[in-house]
């Protein structure tokens, strides 16, 4: 289904999930359930659709039950790269795992939030979009019409053929939905050190090849545990007009 893209994929999964409190108390904030499912299974199962064999999950916090849960999933296949001696931020986790991914392009996705797509899933859509010679990142991008749970400040701004800049604070703009191709040169020469992708975000802008595409769909963010039933009225919702 997806052509000039990895078949292996990184999911972010190591992060603290402090404004969960207290559920993350006792749990990773990606297992935890909204609508009938744990957080992580969404962008799991999303990826399950357009091909992707493999997902490495990083872990951190709570790993024996990241890694303990992981182990039932059949598909995409499971791979965990374990950070519980440093936890590494977004690019140093991607960075530790290089090895365990492929020189390819691929996909990156957080697990914490998750998108409910229309017609052609909203994966798929990105790959068809990806273009090797002018792109070395690729936003999957949501509107603030689309989104749920997320707050009014816009963190990209798109030209008309998709390139991205920084929103300015109060300019209206779009939202980062979680979800990216990366070309894996970005990294090169790059040690496994805590740092984020939002370094290698301006890069690209300064570049040029930092490109956006809004998805089609909802987006949907779950930052505290009162956001757990606005998310799960508006998937009920549209389980209920599917």
């Amino acid at each position: 289904m997806i052509q000039g893209i990895s078949r292996t994929a990184m999911v972010l999964a190591a992060g603290l999930g402090k404004r969960m409190r207290p559920i993350t108390e006792t749990m990773p904030k990606p297992l935890v359930p909204v609508a009938g499912k744990p957080l992580i299974d969404w962008g799991l199962d999303a990826l399950d659709t357009v091909g992707i064999e493999t997902a490495v999950v990083n872990v951190h916090y709570l790993a024996d039950q990241m890694i303990s849960y992981l182990a039932q999933r059949v598909r995409p296949r499971i791979l965990i790269s374990d950070e519980r001696d440093q936890l590494l931020d977004s690019a140093g986790g991607i960075v530790k795992a290089l090895t365990l991914l492929e020189a390819e392009p691929f996909f990156v996705i957080n697990a914490d939030t998750f998108w409910i797509d229309r017609a052609t899933p909203n994966l798929e859509r990105l790959a068809l979009a990806w273009d090797d010679r002018e792109l070395d990142i690729l936003l999957m991008l949501s509107d603030f019409e689309s989104a749920t749970g997320h707050g009014d400040k816009a963190d990209f701004v798109m030209h008309g053929n998709g390139r991205l800049r920084r929103a300015k604070p109060g300019e209206a703009g779009f939202i980062y939905a979680g979800a990216a191709i990366v070309h894996p040169r970005i990294f090169t020469g790059t040690e496994a050190r805590p740092h984020s992708l939002n370094l290698y975000f301006d890069r690209a802008i300064e570049a040029g090849r930092l490109y956006g595409l809004p998805l089609d769909g909802s987006w949907i963010t779950v930052g505290t545990p009162d956001a757990i039933g606005a998310a799960e009225a508006v998937v009920n919702r549209l389980r209920s007009t599917a």
